[in-house]
């Protein structure tokens, strides 16, 4: 205590502040500004030390007004020298506003998103209505609607993601033909877009999770020689009218008769590479007339009416169209890769 009492004692108030107030004045920059605060006001401080120990209300007095006296120095010259900054500033830092601002960088759409937004506008040029519908379908739409048979590999747990015996991921867009020829009266004409699941193992040209389009046109007097003018329609409107084309015979369960159309591969000009398994060509989807019993089971009358459908991976188009050699990059989500398109 008696040592405490000494420290108080030992503080000349007015000697203090005349010290600290000068130095104060004195201050030409922020940071030396603060230093002052911190020597004059900080908890280690003489002043704050000596108010620790006060015992009389006269010293505690003095030494208050000292402190109130400091602080108010600080604040005064701490609003000069922002002034200050700022006058300078003005008055140096000069701007040229007809310099261009700094170039903020961007996002932009998926190559995914953005071949999906082509080929809408492909086919709303022709007149079709663009839907999407739900991704978990029971298997009556999924299979048996159309026409797959009971033995039908597709419908194998090892091929197809059920959730329960009756309800599965579905495996393509056609449900949604099924869903619209439903729903309304023939002429239709539509393409269903939207996410799939297959098992598929995972390679350059196939992926478990992928996205497709898938169209359907029903109406008085359709042919083959329209569902293939419609493809050729489309591809070119993808893939301009460079890249070559051809149509394969082949079965699926909904159609009758099938077709496969292929686009010439853009990553070896047709001479054959990994990517096209050395064949010259990449397979774009299934198409083909829709089978009679298809329009049975939604009640409409195939002697009256015809139609085809036809569906493709998006995926595969936007690899056929930037000549992707391997669809993962795809789905990795590498902006290496993204930033390009």
């Amino acid at each position: 205590m008696t040592e405490s009492r000494d420290t108080v004692a030992r503080v000349d108030a007015e000697a203090l502040q005349r010290e600290a107030l000068s130095a104060i004045e004195a201050a030409s920059t922020a940071n030396e500004l603060d230093e002052l605060r911190v020597r004059y006001l900080g908890r280690s401080s003489e002043l704050k030390l000596a108010l620790r120990e006060v015992r009389d209300r006269e010293t505690g007095m003095a030494l208050n007004a000292v402190r109130v006296a400091i602080e108010a120095a600080v604040s005064s010259r701490q609003a000069t020298l922002e002034r200050a900054e700022l006058d300078r500033a003005l008055t140096e830092d000069v701007v040229d506003v007809t310099l261009p601002g700094d170039h903020l960088p961007l996002g932009h759409l998926h190559p995914i998103t953005q071949t999906r937004r082509e080929i809408e506008d492909a086919f709303l040029g022709l007149g079709y209505e663009v839907r999407d519908d739900r991704e978990v379908e029971t298997t009556e739409y999924n299979f048996d609607k159309l026409a797959f048979d009971p033995w039908h590999p597709a419908r194998s747990q090892r091929a197809t993601f059920f959730l329960d015996e009756t309800h599965v991921l579905r495996t393509e867009t056609s449900p949604s033909q099924i869903h619209a020829m439903e729903e309304r009266e023939p002429p239709i004409y539509m393409v269903s877009i939207g996410r799939c699941y297959r098992r598929d193992a995972i390679d350059a040209t196939h992926y478990p999770i992928f996205h497709q389009f898938e169209g359907l046109a029903v109406d008085r007097g359709l042919t083959l020689a329209d569902l293939k003018g419609t493809l050729l329609h489309v591809m070119r409107a993808l893939y301009g009218p460079d890249r070559r084309v051809r149509f394969r015979t082949h079965y699926f369960p909904f159609t009758e008769p099938s077709i496969e159309p292929d686009v010439s591969c853009g990553i070896c000009g047709g001479a054959g590479c990994r990517t096209c398994k050395h064949s010259g060509w990449l397979e774009m989807g299934g198409a083909g007339m829709v089978d009679p019993r298809v329009l049975a089971n939604v009640g409409i009358d195939h002697e009256d009416w015809s139609g085809f459908a036809f569906g493709c991976g998006i995926e595969r188009v936007a690899q056929l169209k930037y000549d992707f050699p391997d669809i993962r990059p795809l789905w990795d989500g590498d902006l290496r890769v993204l930033r390009q398109f």
